[in-house]
Protein backbone atom coordinates (compact mmCIF):
# COMPACT_ATOMS: atom_id res chain seq x y z
CA UNK A 1 0.00 0.00 0.00
CA UNK A 2 1.19 3.55 -0.63
CA UNK A 3 2.67 5.29 2.43
CA UNK A 4 0.14 8.12 2.10
CA UNK A 5 -2.78 5.69 2.31
CA UNK A 6 -1.28 3.94 5.32
CA UNK A 7 -0.67 7.25 7.11
CA UNK A 8 -4.21 8.47 6.37
CA UNK A 9 -5.76 5.17 7.50
CA UNK A 10 -3.78 5.11 10.75
CA UNK A 11 -4.74 8.74 11.42
CA UNK A 12 -8.45 8.08 10.87
CA UNK A 13 -8.26 4.95 13.02
CA UNK A 14 -6.50 6.84 15.82
CA UNK A 15 -8.98 9.73 15.79
CA UNK A 16 -12.01 7.41 15.67
CA UNK A 17 -10.57 5.37 18.54
CA UNK A 18 -10.04 8.40 20.78
CA UNK A 19 -13.46 9.93 20.09
CA UNK A 20 -15.23 6.55 20.17
CA UNK A 21 -13.71 5.61 23.51
CA UNK A 22 -14.71 9.03 24.89
CA UNK A 23 -18.36 8.82 23.79
CA UNK A 24 -18.79 5.20 24.86
CA UNK A 25 -17.08 5.91 28.19
CA UNK A 26 -19.52 8.79 28.68
CA UNK A 27 -22.42 6.35 28.35
CA UNK A 28 -20.88 4.02 30.92
CA UNK A 29 -19.77 6.69 33.41
CA UNK A 30 -23.12 8.52 33.50
CA UNK A 31 -25.06 5.35 34.27
CA UNK A 32 -22.48 4.05 36.77
CA UNK A 33 -22.61 7.37 38.65
CA UNK A 34 -26.40 7.01 38.89
CA UNK A 35 -25.89 3.51 40.31
CA UNK A 36 -23.34 4.79 42.85
CA UNK A 37 -25.81 7.48 43.94
CA UNK A 38 -28.29 4.75 44.79
CA UNK A 39 -30.51 4.95 41.72
CA UNK A 40 -31.75 1.71 40.19
CA UNK A 41 -30.52 1.05 36.67
CA UNK A 42 -33.33 0.51 34.19
CA UNK A 43 -33.09 -2.30 31.62
CA UNK A 44 -32.29 0.33 28.98
CA UNK A 45 -29.40 1.72 31.07
CA UNK A 46 -28.01 -1.78 31.57
CA UNK A 47 -28.11 -2.46 27.83
CA UNK A 48 -26.42 0.87 27.05
CA UNK A 49 -23.62 0.14 29.53
CA UNK A 50 -23.06 -3.26 27.97
CA UNK A 51 -23.03 -1.87 24.44
CA UNK A 52 -20.61 0.89 25.45
CA UNK A 53 -18.19 -1.60 27.01
CA UNK A 54 -18.42 -3.87 23.97
CA UNK A 55 -17.71 -0.94 21.63
CA UNK A 56 -14.63 0.10 23.61
CA UNK A 57 -13.31 -3.47 23.54
CA UNK A 58 -13.88 -3.73 19.79
CA UNK A 59 -12.22 -0.35 19.17
CA UNK A 60 -9.00 -1.32 20.98
CA UNK A 61 -8.83 -4.76 19.35
CA UNK A 62 -9.35 -3.24 15.89
CA UNK A 63 -6.70 -0.60 16.65
CA UNK A 64 -4.13 -3.24 17.61
CA UNK A 65 -4.98 -5.48 14.65
CA UNK A 66 -4.89 -2.79 11.97
CA UNK A 67 -1.77 -1.07 13.28
CA UNK A 68 -0.02 -4.43 13.28
CA UNK A 69 -1.19 -5.20 9.73
CA UNK A 70 0.06 -1.79 8.52
CA UNK A 71 3.41 -2.01 10.31
CA UNK A 72 4.21 -5.73 10.00
CA UNK A 73 1.96 -7.62 7.58
CA UNK A 74 3.96 -10.86 7.86
CA UNK A 75 3.40 -11.06 11.62
CA UNK A 76 -0.23 -10.04 11.24
CA UNK A 77 -0.95 -12.82 8.71
CA UNK A 78 0.87 -15.53 10.65
CA UNK A 79 -1.28 -18.43 11.83
CA UNK A 80 -1.18 -17.53 15.51
CA UNK A 81 -1.83 -13.79 15.23
CA UNK A 82 -4.46 -14.09 12.49
CA UNK A 83 -6.38 -16.70 14.50
CA UNK A 84 -6.14 -14.64 17.69
CA UNK A 85 -7.38 -11.40 16.17
CA UNK A 86 -10.08 -13.11 14.10
CA UNK A 87 -11.64 -14.61 17.21
CA UNK A 88 -11.17 -11.46 19.31
CA UNK A 89 -12.78 -9.27 16.63
CA UNK A 90 -15.70 -11.63 16.06
CA UNK A 91 -16.76 -11.72 19.72
CA UNK A 92 -17.52 -7.99 20.22
CA UNK A 93 -19.00 -7.68 16.71
CA UNK A 94 -21.46 -10.55 17.18
CA UNK A 95 -22.21 -9.43 20.74
CA UNK A 96 -22.96 -5.89 19.55
CA UNK A 97 -25.46 -7.22 17.00
CA UNK A 98 -27.33 -9.21 19.64
CA UNK A 99 -27.18 -6.31 22.12
CA UNK A 100 -28.95 -4.23 19.47
CA UNK A 101 -31.67 -6.89 19.40
CA UNK A 102 -32.04 -6.62 23.18
CA UNK A 103 -32.30 -2.83 22.95
CA UNK A 104 -34.92 -2.88 20.19
CA UNK A 105 -37.03 -5.49 22.02
CA UNK A 106 -36.75 -3.50 25.23
CA UNK A 107 -37.88 -0.31 23.44
CA UNK A 108 -40.83 -2.16 21.94
CA UNK A 109 -41.94 -3.56 25.30
CA UNK A 110 -41.64 -0.16 26.96
CA UNK A 111 -43.59 1.74 24.31
CA UNK A 112 -46.34 -0.58 23.10
CA UNK A 113 -49.38 -0.86 25.39
CA UNK A 114 -50.74 -4.37 25.86
CA UNK A 115 -54.28 -5.06 27.03
CA UNK A 116 -54.21 -8.85 27.14
CA UNK A 117 -53.18 -10.11 30.64
CA UNK A 118 -50.97 -12.84 29.17
CA UNK A 119 -49.04 -10.34 27.04
CA UNK A 120 -48.72 -8.00 30.02
CA UNK A 121 -47.13 -10.79 32.06
CA UNK A 122 -44.74 -11.57 29.20
CA UNK A 123 -43.83 -7.89 28.97
CA UNK A 124 -42.82 -7.63 32.64
CA UNK A 125 -41.12 -11.04 32.56
CA UNK A 126 -38.93 -10.08 29.59
CA UNK A 127 -38.09 -6.72 31.19
CA UNK A 128 -36.78 -8.55 34.25
CA UNK A 129 -34.80 -10.98 32.09
CA UNK A 130 -32.68 -8.33 30.34
CA UNK A 131 -29.48 -9.35 32.22
CA UNK A 132 -30.05 -12.97 31.19
CA UNK A 133 -30.68 -11.90 27.59
CA UNK A 134 -27.42 -9.95 27.56
CA UNK A 135 -25.59 -12.99 28.95
CA UNK A 136 -27.23 -15.15 26.28
CA UNK A 137 -26.05 -12.67 23.63
CA UNK A 138 -22.46 -13.06 24.81
CA UNK A 139 -22.86 -16.85 24.86
CA UNK A 140 -24.15 -16.91 21.27
CA UNK A 141 -21.26 -14.65 20.20
CA UNK A 142 -18.74 -17.01 21.81
CA UNK A 143 -20.43 -20.09 20.36
CA UNK A 144 -20.31 -18.66 16.83
CA UNK A 145 -17.05 -16.69 17.03
CA UNK A 146 -14.74 -19.13 18.81
CA UNK A 147 -14.99 -21.94 16.19
CA UNK A 148 -13.31 -19.59 13.71
CA UNK A 149 -10.00 -20.72 15.22
CA UNK A 150 -10.54 -24.23 13.76
CA UNK A 151 -11.95 -23.14 10.39
CA UNK A 152 -9.00 -21.35 8.82
CA UNK A 153 -7.18 -22.35 5.67
CA UNK A 154 -4.58 -20.85 3.39
CA UNK A 155 -5.25 -20.07 -0.26
CA UNK A 156 -1.99 -19.50 -2.16
CA UNK A 157 -1.95 -16.60 -4.61
CA UNK A 158 0.61 -15.90 -7.32
CA UNK A 159 2.13 -12.44 -6.99
CA UNK A 160 4.33 -11.20 -9.86
CA UNK A 161 7.61 -9.66 -8.74
CA UNK A 162 8.98 -9.18 -12.22
CA UNK A 163 8.22 -10.34 -15.70
CA UNK A 164 10.26 -13.50 -15.22
CA UNK A 165 9.57 -14.70 -11.67
CA UNK A 166 6.79 -14.86 -9.15
CA UNK A 167 6.28 -15.98 -5.56
CA UNK A 168 3.31 -17.46 -3.72
CA UNK A 169 1.82 -15.71 -0.73
CA UNK A 170 -0.44 -17.81 1.47
CA UNK A 171 -3.27 -15.70 2.87
CA UNK A 172 -5.36 -17.09 5.78
CA UNK A 173 -9.11 -17.28 5.13
CA UNK A 174 -12.20 -18.63 6.82
CA UNK A 175 -13.99 -21.65 5.42
CA UNK A 176 -17.33 -21.07 3.70
CA UNK A 177 -18.82 -24.00 5.62
CA UNK A 178 -18.25 -21.99 8.82
CA UNK A 179 -19.03 -18.52 7.50
CA UNK A 180 -22.50 -19.25 6.11
CA UNK A 181 -24.17 -20.63 9.27
CA UNK A 182 -22.20 -18.22 11.45
CA UNK A 183 -23.35 -15.18 9.48
CA UNK A 184 -26.94 -16.40 9.44
CA UNK A 185 -27.03 -16.90 13.21
CA UNK A 186 -24.99 -13.95 14.44
CA UNK A 187 -25.42 -11.34 11.68
CA UNK A 188 -28.50 -11.89 9.51
CA UNK A 189 -30.86 -13.16 12.22
CA UNK A 190 -30.21 -10.22 14.60
CA UNK A 191 -30.74 -7.82 11.70
CA UNK A 192 -34.12 -9.40 10.91
CA UNK A 193 -35.21 -9.25 14.57
CA UNK A 194 -34.18 -5.60 14.90
CA UNK A 195 -36.03 -4.75 11.69
CA UNK A 196 -39.19 -6.50 12.96
CA UNK A 197 -39.06 -4.66 16.28
CA UNK A 198 -38.52 -1.36 14.51
CA UNK A 199 -41.43 -2.06 12.18
CA UNK A 200 -43.72 -2.72 15.16
CA UNK A 201 -42.59 0.50 16.81
CA UNK A 202 -43.20 2.50 13.64
CA UNK A 203 -46.64 0.92 13.26
CA UNK A 204 -47.44 1.88 16.84
CA UNK A 205 -46.23 5.41 16.12
CA UNK A 206 -48.45 5.70 13.04
CA UNK A 207 -51.53 4.23 14.74
CA UNK A 208 -51.16 6.63 17.68
CA UNK A 209 -50.25 9.70 15.65
CA UNK A 210 -53.17 11.60 17.22
CA UNK A 211 -51.90 10.94 20.74
CA UNK A 212 -51.54 14.54 21.91
CA UNK A 213 -51.93 16.44 25.15
CA UNK A 214 -54.26 19.32 25.91
CA UNK A 215 -51.88 21.85 24.32
CA UNK A 216 -51.88 19.99 21.01
CA UNK A 217 -48.32 18.72 21.38
CA UNK A 218 -47.33 15.07 21.17
CA UNK A 219 -47.69 13.30 24.50
CA UNK A 220 -44.70 11.93 26.35
CA UNK A 221 -45.50 8.38 25.22
CA UNK A 222 -45.76 9.51 21.58
CA UNK A 223 -42.40 11.28 21.89
CA UNK A 224 -40.92 8.09 23.33
CA UNK A 225 -42.25 6.11 20.36
CA UNK A 226 -40.77 8.60 17.91
CA UNK A 227 -37.42 8.65 19.72
CA UNK A 228 -37.25 4.85 19.86
CA UNK A 229 -38.17 4.48 16.17
CA UNK A 230 -35.54 7.05 15.21
CA UNK A 231 -32.86 5.38 17.34
CA UNK A 232 -33.53 1.86 16.07
CA UNK A 233 -33.74 3.08 12.46
CA UNK A 234 -30.33 4.77 12.75
CA UNK A 235 -28.87 1.63 14.34
CA UNK A 236 -30.23 -0.46 11.47
CA UNK A 237 -28.59 1.85 8.93
CA UNK A 238 -25.27 1.61 10.77
CA UNK A 239 -25.74 -2.15 11.14
CA UNK A 240 -26.28 -2.68 7.40
CA UNK A 241 -23.46 -0.30 6.41
CA UNK A 242 -21.00 -2.06 8.70
CA UNK A 243 -22.17 -5.52 7.66
CA UNK A 244 -21.92 -4.79 3.93
CA UNK A 245 -18.51 -3.13 4.35
CA UNK A 246 -17.17 -6.16 6.19
CA UNK A 247 -18.43 -8.49 3.46
CA UNK A 248 -16.91 -6.35 0.70
CA UNK A 249 -13.59 -6.27 2.53
CA UNK A 250 -13.67 -10.02 3.11
CA UNK A 251 -14.33 -10.96 -0.53
CA UNK A 252 -11.72 -8.43 -1.77
CA UNK A 253 -14.29 -6.52 -3.83
CA UNK A 254 -11.98 -3.49 -4.04
CA UNK A 255 -8.27 -3.20 -4.51
CA UNK A 256 -6.31 -1.55 -1.67
CA UNK A 257 -6.12 2.26 -1.84
CA UNK A 258 -9.15 2.37 -4.18
CA UNK A 259 -12.06 4.72 -3.31
CA UNK A 260 -14.38 1.80 -2.53
CA UNK A 261 -11.80 0.26 -0.20
CA UNK A 262 -11.33 3.60 1.58
CA UNK A 263 -15.08 4.04 2.06
CA UNK A 264 -15.48 0.56 3.53
CA UNK A 265 -12.53 1.13 5.83
CA UNK A 266 -13.96 4.47 6.99
CA UNK A 267 -17.37 2.88 7.72
CA UNK A 268 -15.74 0.13 9.78
CA UNK A 269 -13.51 2.55 11.70
CA UNK A 270 -16.35 4.93 12.56
CA UNK A 271 -18.95 2.28 13.44
CA UNK A 272 -18.59 2.32 17.23
CA UNK A 273 -18.32 6.12 17.33
CA UNK A 274 -21.47 6.56 15.22
CA UNK A 275 -23.34 3.97 17.27
CA UNK A 276 -22.47 5.67 20.57
CA UNK A 277 -23.65 9.04 19.18
CA UNK A 278 -26.97 7.48 18.16
CA UNK A 279 -27.37 5.96 21.63
CA UNK A 280 -26.58 9.27 23.34
CA UNK A 281 -29.10 11.21 21.27
CA UNK A 282 -31.66 8.45 21.82
CA UNK A 283 -31.51 8.83 25.60
CA UNK A 284 -32.85 12.10 27.08
CA UNK A 285 -30.59 11.75 30.11
CA UNK A 286 -27.41 11.16 28.10
CA UNK A 287 -28.34 13.84 25.59
CA UNK A 288 -28.85 16.43 28.33
CA UNK A 289 -25.61 15.59 30.14
CA UNK A 290 -23.51 15.46 26.96
CA UNK A 291 -24.91 18.77 25.66
CA UNK A 292 -24.25 20.38 29.05
CA UNK A 293 -20.72 18.95 29.10
CA UNK A 294 -19.86 20.19 25.61
CA UNK A 295 -21.39 23.61 26.30
CA UNK A 296 -19.23 23.90 29.42
CA UNK A 297 -16.15 22.88 27.44
CA UNK A 298 -16.94 25.38 24.69
CA UNK A 299 -17.56 28.23 27.14
CA UNK A 300 -14.31 27.40 28.93
CA UNK A 301 -12.33 27.53 25.68
CA UNK A 302 -13.99 30.73 24.46
CA UNK A 303 -13.68 32.49 27.77
CA UNK A 304 -11.25 35.39 27.45
CA UNK A 305 -8.67 35.83 30.15
CA UNK A 306 -9.52 38.60 32.52
CA UNK A 307 -7.32 41.66 32.48
CA UNK A 308 -5.98 42.43 35.91
CA UNK A 309 -5.70 46.10 36.76
CA UNK A 310 -3.20 47.41 39.23
CA UNK A 311 -4.38 50.12 41.57
CA UNK A 312 -1.79 52.49 43.00
CA UNK A 313 -2.55 54.22 46.25
CA UNK A 314 -0.68 57.43 46.91
CA UNK A 315 0.02 57.97 50.59
CA UNK A 316 0.73 61.38 51.99
CA UNK A 317 4.00 61.42 53.81
CA UNK A 318 4.13 63.51 56.95
CA UNK A 319 7.57 64.65 58.06
CA UNK A 320 8.75 63.39 61.36
CA UNK A 321 8.68 66.06 64.05
CA UNK A 322 11.53 65.82 66.46
CA UNK A 323 10.99 67.18 69.94
CA UNK A 324 13.94 68.68 71.73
Amino acid sequence: MPPTFILASMTILGVSTITGVFTNSLIIVVNVIDKVKGKCLSPTDLILITMGASNILFQFIMLANDFMSFLDSQLSFSDEMYTLFTVMLNLPIYSSFWFTVCLSINYYLQIVIFTDPFLIRIKFAVSKLIPQLLAASVFIAIATGLPAAWNLYRDPENVNISSSQSIEISVPKLKISYLLPCNVLSCSLPLVLVAIANGLIVRSLISHNSDRNTKGDLSQRAQSRFRAARTISCLIILYISFYVSEILMFVDAFSPSSPGFCICLFVIYSYTLAQSIVLIFGSPKLKHISSHLFSEMYSFKSQKPKKHSVVFIRLKHKPNIQLD
